[in-house]
């Protein structure tokens, strides 16, 4: 049976028209005949929406229980037995209610597409797992519920439905969006102009990479190798050399020219892993591509220009920035060099050659000797003695031929090879022939050679020799590159799991760096922001100043150190013990640039956590103010009302009207005394000002003056004190805070003819008092969240106060040394524990036994 396919239409935020838009597609379906039902639908209250269902087939939803309430969930097993062409399922990112046959609707949904049925749906980008943080950096809220991006993007079609902010806020002022009570509180905090245009932006950009994925799967699948440029994408290319950092800036300021433009950068590695690129500079040109927005590859290759453009095609690129060639031109003239050979392969894509300052200087240094120098002069002794011993040797031995001679020497040339490498075997082969000419070849002693074929068997020999002196001098070197190699390999995996093991990145870097080179000290020394640029200034003690260090006496400036390794104009690595080998410092290098990197993230991570606190603040004060519009207003509103209506002259009031006036009055300037009294606590309790006098109490005392403070409503609450209680030690006036608030929020979900129960025990030092209700209780991963200021359950309920309770009652019995955890009640329904301290008892008979 093959699968069906999914539609879904993607919004920036809620009210855009998904719903209708999906219904004005399940409408033009119906109307061409194809079989299309009405799994679930969610019109939030919206005519439009609601008018848009038209005559659609709707399959009755189930209802399941939960915690003592009914809900409603798509009938799914319901579905599946009708067997539409086309199911129309709202709302992907939804949770079921437990007790569903999957936890996610997405779920529901990728088993009716393995049904055969295709699906319409919705989701905004909010809930795309991959954007869950960003989102919550913008507006401020964490949504719980999400769908992974890959259900997503496996859809075969994804349409946005697009709308401008100020559209969306129109719309929203129209209320036909939200109810007219929530209009105000969404237009002043998630429907703010700024939040929509980021989340749409949002949208759009997920959105092109979905549609980038596509074409690039196209091109694959058709076999298309050429560039499409359908959108800029700038490649730079980067050797590891000194010019990468001025190639990398005029590579972003070509993307920068193009809106939307991409930056990548790529270093082609030989596959033999032999020759690298210095680690460290490239370390340096990661960051600084990371900076610019860009992103950093790595690809492997023998032939550089041909993976080069290898890479570029496969990212689809349109411009490649590279550096012109460092070799000599004398170099040049042998080989054209990797910028001109891929400029003249590139195709389609757009080369920029770009000049620097180390073009044309050579490519490296000369390469180290590939022995050691005893063996090089081991073998110029061989040579200077082996040679002559084996003429002697063939002089005695009359009877060879010269062709017999010629190889016996030949033999002698690689053996003084194998031993010193190549300047010794060519010694040994100018010699030998010499040799060879005067005594072995006719006309005997005389450098005269008589014949042709002699000649041309003198030149086999010498061509032969010096090519053999090669190859072996070239694999020595090449061995000793890959045991090199090796070992800063195993040196960077040490230090790079010593790091990540770590707790903090840049001492355990440091140590590490410490231990490998056997050092006394390593430190890291910082400039002063005044005396960077100013060489003079920078040679003052007092203008370093050491950020981080290991071992004992680290260096205080770079010249108290054996080695000093700059990585930028600020930051300078400075090692104490020893002078390194010149082999050692690239490794260092890279190192050092790697301990820039951990401290450049320390820093981050101490502005974030400075950072941390203040965003909190300004969250709950924005949270604070979107609240209290409304529940500020409202007991106002009914004070001034009653009020108002007292002072009238137009009517007459009787007594009993007169007293229900009064009453009202009352009650809402108490509600209103209540909620500012919670809201300065709770700003005494996150300043740390708010005083506390803890003594003994009773809660036989304590839990009616609570039920007082409530009224009315408090009086079908149930008590179980037991009488021989310990008293709990506690601050009364808070005591009795935190029990209104937490018995106020039992009453408020408690179902009618069930009222909550307050009952108390002592255990380990401790008096608990649970408040038990029977409402519809919270999830366990819920529990925390009912503590956050400015929180409510589900945030349905706007007319029972600004959610401050829980949170406040918490900060008190924690103030005053307890704690308030939730727990589920047995048959259902929420236990609030509130934990204090017991009072120490007396006694004058002495301790009991």
């Amino acid at each position: 049976m093959p699968r069906g396919e999914l539609r879904i239409y993607l919004g920036a935020a809620p009210g855009v028209g998904k719903t209708y838009a999906m219904l004005e597609e399940a409408q033009r379906r119906a109307a061409r005949g194809t079989d299309v039902v009405i799994g679930f639908v969610e019109t939030h209250g919206r005519q439009h929406t609601a008018a848009m269902l038209g005559d659609l087939e709707q399959v009755a939803r189930s209802t399941i229980s939960y915690r003592g309430a009914e809900f409603t969930e798509m009938d799914l097993e319901a579905v599946l037995a009708r067997r539409p062409e086309i199911a129309v399922v709202d709302e992907l990112a939804h949770t079921n209610v437990p007790g569903s046959r999957h936890e996610k609707r997405w779920q529901d949904v990728q088993e009716l597409l393995d049904a055969g049925i295709d699906v319409l749906t919705t989701v905004n980008v909010q809930h795309l797992e991959s954007v869950n943080d960003v989102v919550a950096q913008i507006t401020g809220t964490t949504q719980r519920e999400t769908v992974p991006d890959e259900i997503v993007r496996a859809a075969e079609q994804v349409e946005l439905v697009d709308m401008t902010p100020e559209a969306l806020r129109r719309r929203m002022a129209h209320g036909n969006i939200y109810r007219p009570d929530k209009i105000d509180a969404a237009l002043g905090n998630y429907f703010r102009v700024g939040n929509l245009t980021a989340l749409r932006e949002l949208a759009l950009l997920w959105l092109a990479d979905k549609v980038d994925e596509q074409l690039d799967r196209y091109r694959s699948q058709q076999g298309i190798a050429a560039t499409w440029e359908a959108r800029e994408r700038v490649v730079v290319a980067l050797t590891g050399g000194p010019e990468g950092e001025t190639l990398i800036r005029r590579a972003a300021r070509v993307a920068a020219r193009s809106k939307g433009a991409d930056l990548l950068a790529v270093h082609v590695a030989r596959s033999d892993g032999l020759a690298g690129a210095d680690p460290a500079q490239l370390a340096r040109q990661r960051v600084l591509v990371e900076s610019l927005g860009g992103t950093y590859h790595q690809v492997l290759g023998t032939d550089v220009p041909a993976a080069l453009l290898d890479f570029a095609r496969g990212v689809n690129a349109t411009q490649l920035v590279l550096g012109a060639s460092r070799r000599g031109r004398f170099a040049q003239i042998f080989a054209r060099g990797v910028g001109v050979t891929t400029t003249a392969l590139s195709g389609a894509i757009d080369v920029h050659l770009v000049n620097h300052t180390e073009a044309g200087r050579g490519r490296r240094a000369a390469m180290p000797a590939a022995l050691s120098r005893r063996r090089r002069l081991l073998g110029f002794a061989l040579a200077g003695l082996g040679v002559p011993l084996l003429t002697l040797l063939l002089l005695t031995l009359p009877d060879l031929t010269l062709t017999s001679d010629i190889l016996l020497f030949l033999a002698g040339v690689v053996g003084v090879a194998l031993v010193g490498g190549l300047w010794p075997a060519l010694v040994a082969a100018l010699g030998g022939s010499l040799l060879l000419n005067w005594f072995f070849t006719p006309p005997h002693h005389t450098l005269t050679i008589a014949e042709v074929d002699n000649l041309l068997a003198l030149a086999v020999f010498v061509g032969v020799a010096v090519a053999v002196s090669w190859v072996v001098d070239v694999a020595a070197r090449r061995t000793r590159e890959a045991a090199r190699a090796a070992a800063d390999a195993q040196t960077l995996a040490t230090v790079a799991g010593g790091v990540l093991r770590g707790e903090r990145p840049l001492p355990a870097l440091l140590d590490q760096l410490r231990e490998t080179f056997g050092l006394r000290a390593v430190s890291v020394l910082e400039l002063a922001e005044e005396a960077s640029g100013r060489p003079a200034r920078a040679r003052e003690e007092h203008a370093w100043c050491v950020v981080a260090s290991v071992g004992d006496r680290p260096a205080c400036t770079p010249d108290d150190g054996e080695t000093s390794v700059p990585v930028d104009e600020r930051i300078t690595v400075v090692l104490s013990g020893r002078r390194l080998e010149a082999a050692d410092r690239r490794i260092v290098e890279a190192f050092a640039a790697q301990a820039a990197i951990a401290l450049r993230q320390e820093r981050l991570a101490e502005e974030a956590a400075t950072a941390r606190p203040l965003a909190a603040a300004d969250r709950m004060r924005t949270a604070l103010l979107a609240a209290v519009s409304h529940d500020l207003r409202t007991p106002l509103a009914s004070a001034k009302a009653a009020v108002t209506s007292l002072r009238s002259h137009d009517i007459e009031f009787d007594e009993q009207d007169r007293e229900e006036l009064l009453e009202t009055a009352e009650e809402s300037l108490d509600r209103l005394a209540r909620l500012v009294g919670n809201l300065l606590d709770m700003s005494r309790l996150q300043a740390g000002v708010l005083g506390i006098t803890a003594t003994a109490i009773g809660l036989e005392d304590a839990v009616p003056l609570a039920l007082d403070e409530l009224g009315p409503v408090a009086a079908t609450v149930g008590t179980d004190i037991p009488a021989d209680l310990p008293a709990a030690t506690a601050d009364p006036g808070l005591l009795e805070r935190v029990l209104v608030n937490v018995i106020a929020n039992a009453l408020r979900f408690s179902p009618p003819g069930q009222p909550p129960t307050v009952t108390a025990s002592a255990h380990a030092g401790q008096v608990e008092l649970r408040v038990i209700d029977r409402g519809p209780g919270i999830p366990e991963d819920q529990w925390e969240h009912v503590f956050l200021p400015f929180q409510r359950l589900g945030d349905r309920d706007n007319q029972t106060g600004v959610g401050l309770g829980l949170a406040l009652s918490r900060g008190l019995a924690e103030a005053m040394g307890g704690s308030i955890t939730p727990e589920t009640t047995p048959g259902g329904g929420l236990t609030m524990v509130l934990r204090l301290p017991a009072a120490a008892q007396t006694t004058s008979e002495g301790p009991q036994e």
